[in-house]
C-alpha cells in the first residue's frame, strides 16, 4: 500500500491534477465523491461515496493509504472561515491513524507584506486578513501532526492556472473562460510584480517530494519559484502573443475592474473574497526556493508562453481566425 493514495477534492484543479499525475507514475488512487454512490468510470479511480467534512467518511476511505491529498475546499467556498478547519482535522484523524503523509497546496495568504518583498518558508506568519488568519491555523494544525505520527509535505505557490484550474485569479479575473480573448483584464499595479504557477508544474513537484518522503523532516515546507512576473506585463503579454498566433488579432490589455468588485462585495462571496486579497497586487512578492532546489536539484518549470496556450486551450478560448475553435480539455469539475 505505499503506493496507495487518497485525494480530497479530486475533482478540483490541484485535486485533479493530483490525480492525473499520481495515476500516471503508477498510483494506486482512491478518491471521495458525495451524492449517489458512483458507478465505474473507467479512469482508474477508486471512487468512494463519502464527504470530507464526515471523519467516519475520511477515516475509511484513507484505509491503508500512505498519502492523503488534501486539496478539498467547501462546495463553492461558501462558510469556507466554517469548514475549512473541521475538513483538515478530518485528514489529520485519518493521517495518525494509518501513519499517512498529508500533501497541501498551500498559499501567501498567511503573510502579511512585513514578510515581503522576497518570501521564505520559515518567514515569520503576521497575516492581514480572516482567511490568511484561518491558513496559520491550519498549518499549525498540521505541524502538531506531524508530532503524532503523520508526516506533512506543504508546498506553497503563486496565483494557479492551468488549463483544468477550477477557481483562480487567470479564468476568473483576467479571461473569461469559453470565449474568443478580445481584451485581458490585469488586477494587478503598474510595475507590482506577481507571483504564478502553472498546476501541472505544481503537481509535478508535489509527485516528486513524496517519491523522497521518506528523507524528509516529518514536517516539510516547501516554497516553487513558479513563474515570476517581475512587472506585471510578462503574463499579459503571453497571453497577447498566444492570443496573436492563434488568431491573428492581439487582444487589449486593460486594468482589472476593482469598482465593480467593491459594489458586489456585499452580495456576492466570491467577490468578497477576491478584494480581501487584493493586497497581493499591490505589493511585489516573490517566492524563494532554494530549500525545494536543495532537495529535488531543479523545479519543475514549464515555458511561459506553452503553459499559458495549454491554459487557454484547456479554457475553451483560443479560437482559430476563421472561427473555428480549438478542441477543449477535460472539464475541471
Amino acid at each position: 500500500m505505499d503506493k496507495t493514495a487518497l485525494v480530497l477534492g479530486a475533482t478540483g484543479g490541484i485535486g485533479g491534477e493530483m490525480v492525473r499525475q499520481l495515476l500516471a507514475a503508477g498510483w494506486q488512487v482512491r478518491a471521495l465523491t458525495r451524492g449517489a454512490t458512483p458507478s465505474p468510470r473507467g479512469d482508474g479511480i477508486e471512487w468512494l461515496r463519502g464527504d470530507a467534512l464526515s471523519r467516519a467518511d475520511v477515516l475509511a476511505a484513507a484505509k491503508g493509504c500512505a498519502v492523503i491529498v488534501h486539496a478539498v475546499n467547501p462546495p463553492g467556498y461558501r462558510n469556507w472561515g466554517q469548514l475549512v478547519l473541521p475538513m483538515l482535522d478530518n485528514t489529520i484523524s485519518a493521517a495518525i491513524a494509518e501513519g499517512a503523509t498529508i500533501v497541501l497546496p498551500g498559499t501567501v495568504y498567511n503573510f502579511g507584506p512585513d514578510a515581503f518583498p522576497v518570501l521564505a518558508e520559515d518567514a515569520p506568519q503576521r497575516p492581514q486578513t480572516r482567511k490568511g488568519a484561518i491558513r496559520v491555523e491550519l498549518e499549525a494544525r498540521l505541524e502538531w501532526a506531524a508530532t503524532q505520527g503523520a508526516k506533512v509535505i506543504i508546498v506553497r505557490a503563486g496565483d494557479f492556472f492551468g488549463p483544468r484550474a477550477g477557481n483562480n485569479w487567470f479564468s476568473q479575473g483576467l479571461v473569461k473562460p469559453g470565449q474568443r480573448v478580445r481584451s485581458v483584464l490585469y488586477p494587478g499595479a503598474p510595475g507590482i510584480g506577481h507571483q504564478w504557477s502553472y498546476l501541472p508544474d505544481v503537481a509535478r513537484t508535489m509527485l516528486q517530494l513524496l517519491a523522497m518522503r521518506a528523507t524528509l523532516p516529518a514536517f516539510s515546507r516547501f516554497h516553487m519559484a513558479g513563474h515570476w512576473d517581475h512587472d506585471g506585463r510578462q503574463m499579459t503579454g503571453a497571453i497577447a502573443r498566444v492570443v496573436e498566433q492563434t488568431t491573428g488579432t492581439a487582444p487589449a490589455i486593460r486594468r482589472f475592474p476593482w469598482w465593480l468588485v467593491a459594489l458586489a462585495s456585499p452580495f456576492v462571496a466570491t467577490m468578497r473574497e477576491m478584494r480581501e486579497m487584493r493586497y497581493l497586487w499591490q505589493t511585489p512578492l516573490s517566492m524563494e526556493n532554494a530549500r525545494l532546489l536543495a532537495v529535488l536539484g531543479r523545479e519543475p518549470h514549464t515555458p511561459l508562453d506553452e503553459a499559458v496556450r495549454a491554459t487557454l486551450e484547456g479554457m475553451g478560448n483560443l479560437q482559430k481566425a476563421a472561427g473555428k475553435k480549438n478542441a477543449p480539455g477535460l472539464p475541471a469539475r
